[in-house]
């Protein structure tokens, strides 16, 4: 299996975020893409390949382009104004607020196009963006061109961004790009499978209204859980997208037999979809010791989901989400995928 990595995630390295009433430093780091990389090779899962360059057309399928634009100039915006830490959103235009008017100052504008203060701006940033976008691009364009699975390992995450805003370390949705990409080049039907610890809000928002992306995830509760505001039972779909949306909340302290079990029926709604190609948002803050999640699956559990993942006989794009556990990151993600290898 190929992976395709972009050193340009380097860059993004922020000071700190807020967790739990406090300042704290990131859990989104660098070290996450290097130690998932350094197992990829440890194993010899494939070939690790700098990715092509891509335009934001593919990204502008989903993305407003507004808020694609905004993107490329945040951090100058910010830094012209004299700073030079982290630039975060404070201030959001929630219920009573106006929303229909782009504002034009930097601090304006990180609220209006966030859904939290979970994305951050620093010097690299946006070339982190894109090269994230870049690996899930070209990893698609491996699959469709015959690979029966490619990893694109990127970072920044993706699944939290919607189609015109950022959030919890998501800046471009780098699955639902993929899978429109997709879409675009010949896969009539594709579903996507997210297993990432967190509801894949912003997938979800982006094809909600579609009946031929079928977008499955398996995530903690949102009544105790981030996102909070999006992930229940009863969000099915809207218009041509009715019954193409399906959500599995579990509750804190779920272990892979309930996990296991939420999985195998999420893999069956993929199979009587006809999916043509399957994009997995692959995310393994499902970990037991996890520090900002509360699922309970061990690393020998891993391999199972991709070895289930695998039973669909479906061209395969994996790309990479969340997980915080840095330590076992590489063992957990790669486990999925030489699971799905047959290892």
């Amino acid at each position: 299996m190929k992976t395709f990595y972009s050193e340009a995630h380097r860059g993004h390295a922020g000071h700190f975020e807020l967790a739990g009433g406090r300042l704290v430093p990131c859990f989104e780091k660098p070290v996450r893409a290097e130690y998932v990389r350094a197992r990829v090779e440890e194993v010899g899962l494939g070939p690790v390949l700098a990715p092509k360059s891509w335009s934001l057309d593919a990204a502008a399928r989903v993305h407003d382009a507004g808020y694609l634009d905004f993107l490329g100039r945040a951090w100058d915006m910010w830094a012209a104004e004299g700073n030079h830490t982290t630039a975060l959103a404070m201030t959001w235009p929630v219920r009573g607020l106006r929303n229909d008017i782009v504002p034009t100052s930097i601090e304006a504008m990180l609220g209006y196009y966030s859904m939290d203060a979970g994305a951050g701006f620093m010097p690299g940033t946006y070339a982190a963006i894109r090269g994230s976008l870049d690996c899930a691009l070209t990893a698609a364009e491996c699959v469709a061109g015959g690979e029966a699975a490619a990893f694109a390992l990127c970072r920044p995450p993706g699944h939290h961004a919607g189609s015109a805003f950022m959030g919890g370390y998501c800046f471009i949705n780098n699955a639902s790009v993929a899978a429109q990409w997709l879409r675009d080049n010949g896969a009539a039907r594709v579903a996507i499978l997210d297993v990432d610890y967190h509801h894949g809000n912003g997938t979800q928002e982006i094809f909600y209204a579609r009946g031929d992306v079928l977008v499955c995830n398996i995530h903690g509760d949102p009544n105790t859980e981030y996102p909070f505001f999006l992930g229940h039972v009863d969000e099915t779909g809207t218009g041509a997208g009715e019954g193409a949306n399906a959500n599995y909340p579990l509750p804190f302290g779920t272990d892979f037999e309930s996990w296991g079990a939420a999985l195998d029926h999420a893999c069956g709604r993929i199979e009587a979809f006809g999916a043509d190609v399957v994009v997995v948002s692959l995310g393994v803050d499902t970990f037991e010791r996890d520090p900002i999640s509360h699922f309970k699956l061990t690393s020998a559990d891993y391999p199972k989901i991709g070895a289930r993942i695998a039973k669909l006989g479906r061209p395969t794009l994996f790309v990479f989400e969340g997980g915080y556990a840095v330590d076992e990151i590489g063992i957990n993600a790669v486990g999925v995928l030489t699971g799905f290898e047959g290892r």
